[in-house]
């Protein structure tokens, strides 16, 4: 579970990107903390580098077909990609 010291450096945010799953080995649009929605396991990637694939993320039967979605967003900004997917 991602933890924090100091909830100042934080924004709370309903932002649709936090509802959207990505199968595995996606590359990911935004740096961040993203969990899978099957076992728990959470992975830190910065932009455009994939999620971890099947091979590289085997989680028990029980849980399911793996797939992830971002639990904490790091953004820039003045990125202008993000602000165009209306990820900012």
């Amino acid at each position: 579970m991602a933890q924090y010291l100091d909830s100042s450096f934080l924004v709370r945010s309903p932002h649709f990107s936090f509802e959207k799953k990505y199968p595995p080995g996606t590359v990911v649009p935004a740096s961040g903390i993203y969990r899978c929605r099957g076992c728990g396991r959470e992975v830190a990637l910065a932009k455009g580098s994939p999620l971890p694939t099947h091979e590289q993320h085997d989680h028990g039967f029980e849980f399911g077909p793996a797939s992830w979605v971002v639990i904490v967003l790091a953004l820039a900004q003045n990125d202008p990609e993000l602000i165009r997917s209306g990820m900012l």
